[in-house]
């Protein structure tokens, strides 16, 4: 049985003597764009196009489901329409699952996504998984709200194509079909 005195040492050598003891595995990254810049051509235009798609598919259900509440208020004389208030959660439960069910789901992206070729990796090249898919969706948003032109400018400065809430998130959003090829090239 270690004791806990026997492990100071080590800490106090490789952290020095201020350390807590947290031990960072960092990883390279996977993607390099000079290496293969045609996993990320052509990215930011389709995300824009994925994107409009997605918003589709949550609408989808959001719609159907005011329509239902606004007709259940008329046939109760006007008790349905207290449902209403729902749908603000309800929209915001619905979008946050679909993200996460989505990008954390084998294809590791959206239905717009996966319309567009695109798939989200993390930075060192592994799949998304749904609570990632979730935060990346809730840093989406408040970014947007907050900094709407400058999240879109940044993917023009880097050479992964990547938006302010990806390189916050650590994910990177990459041509499906360019990833594939690259997987099945032999190994130099």
């Amino acid at each position: 049985m270690c004791r806990p005195h026997q492990h100071v040492g080590l800490l106090m050598t490789a952290f020095g003597p201020f350390s807590a003891g947290i031990s960072l595995d960092v990883k390279p990254h996977a993607y390099d764009p000079t290496a293969n810049p045609e996993l990320f051509e052509g990215v930011l235009a389709r995300r824009v196009v994925a994107f409009t798609i997605d918003m589709i598919v949550i609408a989808i259900p959001l719609i159907l489901a005011w329509i239902f509440i606004f007709v259940f208020g008329l046939l109760t004389f006007g008790l349905g329409w207290m449902l209403f208030w729902m749908l603000s959660p309800a929209s915001v439960v619905w979008a946050l699952a679909y993200y996460g069910m989505t990008l954390g789901g084998e294809g590791s992206a959206t239905l717009g996504m996966r319309a567009m070729d695109l798939q989200m990796r993390t930075w060192y090249g592994a799949r998304a998984y749904f609570v990632l898919g979730a935060v990346h969706a809730i840093v989406f948003w408040l970014s947007v709200t907050m900094l709407t032109p400058i999240i879109l400018l940044f993917g023009l400065f880097n050479g992964r194509r990547r938006l302010l809430h990806d390189v916050l998130v650590g994910v990177v959003v990459v041509n499906k079909r360019a990833l594939l090829s690259i997987s099945a090239a032999p190994a130099r």
